[in-house]
């Protein structure tokens, strides 16, 4: 990508995530967040509006409905990247070909599937994440199986009883699991029930249980209980506070370190 078409990208991203904060916008409101021309934020609205991203009204624009969940998406994807980043080099060293794994659908793993696209090998890779199986079209070496279910759009993931009826008849060597939360009583947990009952469902049907968390996941909680945290084995960044540290220590959980400095 040349640098001028990585610039106009940037913009483009720069105005959809300014819509979705403040809502309606007016041209000049966004060439002044943007630091853009007038002319040059007409263009680009063109082109977003083409796409289907944004509503162009007098005057401005806002986000199309239909397209917030999307933005939430990426806004959510943007967080913490250099830690996620990190973490995703981590996980990766632990792939081997020739074996099954699951990667769910959170944001974290979202890395470690673009890492695999990046550098891929002979892996057999089941899905319920719509985001993460289109990393895999057209990469050779891979067989990619998604998941069926309810579409729940918040996360871009399939889940319900139809998926978690296809994970009984499967068996992982390696599973990937994201984190809405990890709480002080040392519990992982999801803001959603299905999606909270199908991680469940994957670490039951998984030889060997990763949880990819940055180290803001740490001492938040969410409505919805999925399993306690030494069910599995953590990897997490090197933000994580030294009380953190000890906690998992006390709760007997394995957990790998990934260094910030070496993604800067």
């Amino acid at each position: 990508m040349s640098q001028a078409v990585g610039v106009k990208v940037d913009r483009l991203d720069a105005i959809r995530s300014h819509l979705y904060a403040n809502g309606f916008s007016t041209i000049q409101a966004l060439a002044d967040a943007i630091g853009a021309s007038l002319a040059t934020v007409r263009r680009d609205l063109q082109i977003l509006e083409q796409e289907g991203a944004i509503d162009r009204v007098h005057g401005g624009a806002r986000i199309a409905e239909g397209s917030s969940v999307e933005v939430a998406f990426q806004e959510r994807e943007k967080r913490h990247l250099s830690a996620k980043r990190a973490i995703a080099t981590a996980a990766y060293g632990l792939l081997h070909p020739r074996t099954a794994i699951f990667l769910d659908a959170g944001t974290t793993v979202l890395q470690l599937a673009r890492l695999v696209r990046i550098n891929p090998m002979p892996l057999r890779i089941f899905t319920n994440g719509l985001t993460v199986a289109q990393e895999f079209l057209n990469i050779p070496n891979l067989e990619v199986v998604l998941l069926g279910g309810q579409l729940r759009s918040e996360n871009a993931s399939l889940v319900g009883p139809q998926a978690e009826a296809m994970l009984e008849t499967l068996w992982f060597d390696q599973l990937f699991l994201g984190a809405s939360a990890i709480s002080s009583d040392g519990a992982i947990y999801s803001v959603d029930s299905a999606e909270a009952s199908l991680n469940r469902r994957m670490l039951a049907r998984s030889a060997n249980r990763f949880v990819l968390a940055d180290s803001s996941k740490f001492g938040t909680t969410a409505t919805y209980k999925v399993a306690p945290l030494d069910t599995a084995k953590v990897i997490t960044d090197s933000g994580l506070s030294r009380h953190w540290r000890d906690e998992l220590v006390n709760f007997g959980v394995d957990a790998t370190i990934a260094d910030l400095r070496a993604k800067e």
